[in-house]
């Protein structure tokens, strides 16, 4: 198979993308994470704050968590007033990418990519999960924050990737079923998920 995507979805504090970025430097291949609202905005004409705006997340809005959007791959047109939802950002983050996957091998991190590409055949669905301390741990690195509010925070944003994910997909984001591989990043280290995810590839894809 010429062409090879791997998404990675990534509690926070997992070291998902971490992960992502190893592969990328190992396999020679991109990686796509933020620049994913910038190559959206470009093909929409929608300004990229906001795409940020609602990256991984829902509006601060109790309807949004309740209510379900499942992703079906059309896009609202221009001249509708919907043209601008946090639905149609989502419509078009989901036609890039498609478009990647048909275009080249790369990495995409989170934004519901393996449900967007579910139906393709060069597609490998990453989990990087880990228990609540050793991502506290991990996350002492990036944030300023007591312990207490480092939890806090990583509650939040895995909240707000489930509820997103949801949302967009009907289905929950921990559940094993939705990937072709999860892996505990506190058992095996950074290195060795790497290591994983490659010999998956190599039955897998026969690489």
């Amino acid at each position: 198979m010429d062409k090879v995507v791997i998404t990675i979805a990534r509690q926070y504090g997992s070291g998902g993308r971490t992960i992502g970025q190893m592969l990328s430097k190992e396999l020679g291949i991109h990686y796509y994470d933020k620049e994913l609202l910038k190559i959206a905005s470009e093909e929409s004409g929608i300004h990229e704050r906001l795409f940020v705006g609602v990256d991984e997340k829902l509006k601060n809005s109790p309807l949004m968590r309740i209510t379900k959007k499942i992703y079906q791959g059309q896009l609202i047109p221009p001249e509708s007033g919907d043209f601008t939802s946090t639905e149609n950002l989502f419509n078009y983050q989901a036609k890039v990418i498609k478009e990647l996957a048909e275009e080249e091998s790369c990495i995409i991190i989170g934004r519901c990519g393996d449900y967007v590409l579910r139906d393709y055949d060069n597609v490998l669905s990453v989990f990087v999960h880990a228990p609540e301390d050793y991502c506290i741990e991990q996350a002492r690195n990036k944030l300023s924050m007591s312990d207490r509010e480092i939890k806090k925070f990583i509650q939040k944003t895995d909240k707000e990737r489930a509820d997103y994910y949801k949302h967009y997909t009907g289905r929950e984001w921990t559940d094993a079923r939705n990937y072709d591989l999860c892996l505990d990043s506190s058992k095996l280290g950074m290195d060795r998920c790497v290591e994983e995810i490659r010999a998956y590839m190599a039955v897998r894809f026969r690489q």
